[in-house]
């Protein structure tokens, strides 16, 4: 079949965006510098969680953006000259990649127990921030209810040949992958990815596979959940007719992927870098998450996410260990099946 943006998504490059992200606030602060945070996560969201940070702490911050592949490429390559103090990925296996090669500190014990254990790794060298959940979008003209795929897996199936849509060279699907090896293995994944790379149209982004399923250019597509509800609570302007469908029961198809951060054990500052982890995963960071226009997941223990989405308890997400996703191996994989 012909498949649209065949290509790999562009790579992003990386920004160093001037200025702090607010002026030097309260007093009680140490004599602190500016942080250098490597970020792959919405600069927007990211912003939004750290409001006050700097006021109340005195620690200014500096961001370096880019796509969570670059930026772990990047810090592994400078190694400890890195000018990195914290890292923040948009998908965690990035971030795992760091924490194999013993980039990361160990992050203090009340920062992690401020976040579910399901959203930190066992290693403990970083944690989640936000989350995201796999869906399957589809359009309903097309795909009655009674005909949506029971497991992810299905979409391998040559039934579904020139009928779904993934952004494979994006992050996001590649962690969706990475959870698909470490639930069901190397064998079944690799068959997994060749009935994708027969059956998929493959896009430049999550967004334009909504609106390929909203237009009726395919029955479905593989994304996360916060572009459909961020398009709805926008009027419906890319995704009005598109419907969601939530695998659950623990399928690889219902995988919570984490936004993940770090403190680099080569910080000059660790202690303000600390400090910085701690906000991010504190109650108001999460709140302030919550309440946001982004319509990810917050993961702080005790705070709800938005009212506009399915609570957590009740999506169904398999266990995963956020650290045990393999990004190189997935990235072998695509490539060697003709996805990348």
């Amino acid at each position: 079949m012909t498949t649209p943006g065949r290509a790999t998504a562009a790579v992003l490059t990386a920004v160093c965006l001037s200025g702090a992200l607010a002026a030097c606030g309260s007093a009680g602060a140490s004599d602190a510098e500016t942080l250098t945070v490597y970020s792959a996560q919405h600069e927007s969201l990211v912003r939004t969680m750290l409001e006050g940070f700097t006021e109340e702490t005195g620690i200014e911050v500096e961001f370096r953006d880019g796509n969570d592949a670059e930026l772990a490429n990047q810090i592994v390559q400078e190694g400890d000259a890195s000018p990195a103090d914290v890292f923040l990925t948009e998908n965690s296996p990035s971030i795992a990649v760091l924490d194999r090669e013993g980039l990361l500190a160990p992050l203090e014990q009340g920062t992690l127990d401020q976040v579910g254990a399901q959203f930190r790794p066992s290693s403990g060298t970083w944690t989640g921030f936000a989350a995201r959940s796999t869906v399957l979008v589809y359009d309903p003209t097309a795909l009655p209810e009674d005909q949506l795929p029971e497991s992810i897996l299905d979409l391998a199936d040559p039934a579904w040949e020139g009928r779904i849509g993934i952004a494979a060279g994006g992050a996001d699907f590649q962690a969706i992958v990475a959870a698909v090896l470490a639930l069901r293995g190397e064998d079944a994944t690799r068959a997994w990815l060749e009935g994708l790379e027969r059956n998929a149209g493959v896009y430049q982004s999550n967004t334009a596979v909504m609106v390929a399923a909203d237009e009726g250019e395919i029955d479905a597509g593989v994304m996360y959940h916060y572009y459909w509800y961020r398009d709805q609570a926008e009027g419906g302007l890319k995704g009005d007719d598109a419907r969601l469908h939530l695998f659950g029961n623990q399928d690889p198809g219902a995988f919570l992927s984490v936004s993940g951060a770090g403190v680099l054990a080569s910080s000059d500052q660790p202690d303000d870098a600390q400090r910085l982890v701690a906000w991010l995963t504190g109650r108001e960071a999460q709140e302030r998450l919550a309440e946001s226009t982004a319509l990810e997941y917050a993961v702080g223990t005790g705070v709800a996410s938005a009212e506009a989405l399915p609570p957590l308890d009740t999506l169904g997400a398999p266990a995963v260990d956020p650290g045990s996703l393999d990004q190189e191996r997935v990235t072998e994989l695509m490539q060697e099946v003709g996805l990348l």
